[in-house]
């Protein structure tokens, strides 16, 4: 999934030592997600995205 690499949520585990999703999904969020590929909690973490615009 590309759209989780833009994510506010993905970010670094170091016990895990990879990237992981922290946004709280129940199960029937998460079947959704990856029936439909689409998240219903994808933020845009790119904190720059407003100002470039302006």
């Amino acid at each position: 999934m590309n759209q989780c690499e833009t994510c506010a949520y993905y970010s670094y585990d170091e016990d895990w030592e990879e990237y992981v999703c922290e946004a709280n999904l129940d199960e029937d969020e998460y079947v959704r997600m990856l029936q439909y590929k689409e998240c219903p909690y994808y933020r845009d973490g790119d904190e720059y995205k407003i100002a470039r615009k302006q």
